[in-house]
């Protein structure tokens, strides 16, 4: 005979699983909430620790290096230096200025023009040249970390006076750890990082790294320095319900009292009857209580990719290369004449040959729309297939998108086929290895390779596949550079390969643009696609003043070059248009290196360090600039010729498109008109690019005979980074050999055109004194 159940002993022992479920989800959302608040309170305890830290390390080092400037500047007052001063013996200042200087490592009084300064620049570099500019400019004593004999240094410079006279300016060299010491002497909490920070350089920095990104947030400046002291912390424990670290713990306790009175309610409920003990469930109470649910269906896997697809490769017979195509910064040559598909192929298995020593096994390739283009991918790719390299063809597109697509892609390899803005039957190759920009002897290293038969032939041809990642270029400028107000804009692609994604790039970031020869064609039938050339852009200004537009915006052939003109018809030179970027830059990054070519400005100099921050001026040439950017961790870079590199929020390669979005940012922020901020820009008087044939054809020969005889007296600072530039306190000339054909350019800049006359005329002499039958157009 069954045992009788009571009514609601039965309801009480069927609700019992459900209340003992529901108990235990109580008491893990409990345990959560007090995770949550533990975590929290590790992670105030942490921040206090570090900002402690932060805050020791900032005051530290800001009273070291105070004491230095102080010091500085009390040397400069003492009797044995001012004596030397006074007696025009600036060796002997700089001996008295640095004597018994705890930690010294060298002290001077350069001359007040920094005539030999510049002169030793190559060698010495251009740190100490920029700490002391700015020491006259400022007119005070100043303090930066600079590189000077290969390694970070901390630099002083102050003005040294005779009266009120300017008669040198002091410069003092110390180790680095005269400003890194207090931050390797502080406590560091686990799981943090603090570094210190000049621009975007860290001089020295401790702790996981894996912070270093965010630790700007927390960042404080070092008084009286341009130094930082940045720290970073990781990401804050996720707050459940948005409670802080007390109230969490509050919360988690009432959770568990109450998970408690849940788990005991059946037995208090159970004692009402006295056979509540007794009672077992019925099958049919069993099958209620605990149904069985259905496993969730596993997605079905994914798949296998499609194999990637594949050329045939043909056997080529041996192609002689003319090794003049090899030049400082690419590869070009004319198609038909020394450019083919077979020179494609052998150049393709010299690079591929040269990624397999590298241990790198992927690479980019595209090219721009010149009509030779498919043919020189063609026998490019077949090369580096030939040398076991799998290529990634990402089509007709601007160099940049090339570059950008190694870094996308993590290739860190590329192969940008284009002729640049050079004619139609012109194409070349522009290459990236280990992302490093091939440039002079890695350039003719290729040309040796071949020549020595030095390459590489994989037992199996590398895989080839197809990508399109215009859409994904676009996307990651859209997602970091949006205008702050409408902007209409001409965009003269001059039939290139930007004249597709250049207009698409700058709509996204708000722009509205109206095209001009974007229609990508080879051939050129508008114009020459050169932006850099006056002549170039009389359409675009009559377009830019026809539809009332705020702007004109010129790419060049392959897209990694920049040109812009105003409403009035202004052409705004890229080296104008450098100290609007740099400017802006110098914003976020006080102190940052700033590197431009010597075709540039006198006038940049000066406006980079009214602004904080380290010019540099390095050799003529993208791959060149690139190079020098890497070396000294530079945020901006830009060229006379309209190439601009970002390092700041971008990759560091030369970038038209992504140049004229920047340009647009900063333009839209301001309250005047854009004309009105590009003509608020500091300018001169200056001549264009003058070219002159080479004597002999040998442009090189000729500027080292030149650099060899010219001498110019007065203030004159001469400067042999690339071919001779002569700064004069109101102007400077330059005559250089052009590295892809054989010719002289020269370039002059003036304050005033009596002054540019004077320094033309300076040039003249000189130059017909080497070679009296140079043909000189002035």
């Amino acid at each position: 005979m069954e045992p009788k159940v009571s009514g609601r002993s039965g309801q009480a022992t069927g609700a019992a699983p459900w209340l003992q479920v529901l108990a235990a989800i109580v008491l893990l959302l409990a345990a959560g909430l007090a995770w949550t608040g533990w975590r929290q309170l590790q992670d105030g305890t942490r921040r206090d620790a570090l900002t402690v830290n932060r805050d020791t390390v900032a005051q530290a080092t800001a009273s070291a290096l105070n004491t230095e400037l102080e010091r500085l500047e009390e040397r400069l007052a003492s009797a044995p230096v001012r004596d030397a001063l006074a007696a025009g013996d600036l060796a002997a200042a700089g001996a008295a200025l640095g004597r018994d200087w705890p930690d010294l490592e060298h002290a001077a009084v350069l001359d007040p023009a920094l005539v030999d300064a510049y002169r030793t620049a190559p060698e010495a570099g251009y740190g100490r040249i920029a700490v002391a500019e700015a020491a006259v400019i400022e007119d005070k004593a100043v303090l930066w970390v600079i590189r000077d004999g290969g390694a970070p240094k901390v630099a002083l410079a102050a003005p040294a006076r005779t009266g009120d006279r300017v008669v040198g300016v002091a410069y003092v060299r110390l180790p680095l750890a005269r400003a890194t010491g207090s931050l390797d002497a502080v406590d560091l909490p686990g799981s943090s990082y603090l570094a210190l920070r000049q621009g975007g350089y860290n001089l020295a920095e401790r702790g996981d790294a894996a912070h270093a990104e965010s630790a700007e947030r927390m960042a404080v400046p070092v008084a009286g320095t341009g130094l930082r002291v940045a720290a970073g912390l990781p990401a804050r424990a996720p707050a459940l319900f948005g409670l802080a670290a007390l109230p969490s713990f509050v919360v988690a306790a009432m959770l568990v009292l109450l998970a408690w009175l849940l788990a005991r309610l059946p037995s208090l409920a159970g004692r009402s009857e006295a056979a509540a003990e007794a009672d077992a469930p019925t099958l049919e109470q069993a099958l209620e209580r605990a149904p069985e649910g259905e496993p969730e269906d596993e997605g079905a896997a994914d798949g296998p990719e499609p194999a990637p697809r594949t050329v045939r490769e043909a056997e080529v017979p041996p192609v002689a290369i003319d090794p003049g195509i090899f030049r400082a910064y690419d590869i070009r040559g004319i198609v038909g004449q020394s450019l083919d598909a077979g020179v494609a192929e052998l150049i393709g298995h010299a690079i591929g040959s040269l990624m397999h020593e590298k241990g790198l096994k992927d690479i980019v390739v595209g090219r721009d729309g010149r009509l030779s283009g498919p043919d020189m991918v063609a026998g490019l790719t077949a090369g580096l297939r030939r040398a076991g390299r799998d290529v990634i063809d990402i089509g007709m597109v601007p160099t940049p998108v090339v570059y950008f697509g190694a870094y996308h892609l993590r290739t860190g390899c590329c192969v940008s086929v284009t002729g640049s803005h050079n004619p139609p039957d012109y194409n070349g190759f522009k290459i990236v290895v280990g992302g490093e920009t091939l440039a002079g002897k890695d350039i003719t290293d290729l040309y040796a390779r071949l020549a020595d038969n030095r390459l590489y032939t994989a037992p199996a041809p590398g895989a080839m596949t197809e990508r399109d990642i215009g859409g994904d270029y676009v996307e990651r400028i859209a997602s970091d550079v949006q205008i702050d107000r409408p902007l209409k804009v001409v965009v003269d692609a001059g039939n290139g390969a930007a004249g597709e994604i250049g207009p698409r790039v700058l709509e996204a970031i708000g722009a509205s643009v109206e095209p001009l020869f974007c229609e990508i064609d080879g051939t050129f039938p508008n114009h020459h696609p050169d932006p850099s050339d006056p002549h170039n852009l009389e359409d675009l200004v009559k377009m830019v003043q026809r539809f009332d537009a705020d702007l004109g915006i010129a790419f060049d052939g392959d897209g990694d070059r920049l040109g812009v003109v105003t409403r009035d018809g202004e052409n705004i030179f890229a080296d104008r248009l450098l100290m609007l970027f740099a400017a802006d830059v110098l914003e976020r990054n006080p102190g940052a290196v700033i590197v431009y070519d010597v075709k540039c400005t006198g006038r940049l100099q000066g406006h980079i360090l009214r602004h904080g921050g380290s010019p540099l001026m390095w050799k003529t040439g993208h791959s060149l600039i690139k190079a020098k950017m890497r070396e000294t961790e530079a945020e901006l870079a830009g060229e006379m010729s309209g190439h601009f590199f970002f390092g700041e929020r971008w990759y560091g390669f030369d970038d038209g498109i992504y140049a004229a979005a920047r340009l647009l940012e900063i333009l839209a922020a301001r309250p005047e008109k854009p004309g009105e901020v590009l003509a608020a820009l500091p300018a001169g008087i200056a001549t264009p690019e003058i070219k002159v044939d080479a004597p002999g054809g040998n442009p090189h020969a000729f500027v080292e005979r030149f650099v060899a005889r010219a001498r110019f007296g007065g203030n004159a600072r001469p400067s042999t980074i690339d071919g001779l530039r002569v700064d004069f306190p109101d102007g400077w000339g330059l005559v250089r050999a052009s590295n892809t054909t054989p010719v002289l350019v020269l370039r002059f800049d003036a304050d005033s055109e009596e002054a540019l006359d004077r320094i033309r005329g300076d040039f003249r002499e000189q130059l017909l004194a080497v070679d009296p039958e140079l043909p000189l157009p002035f």
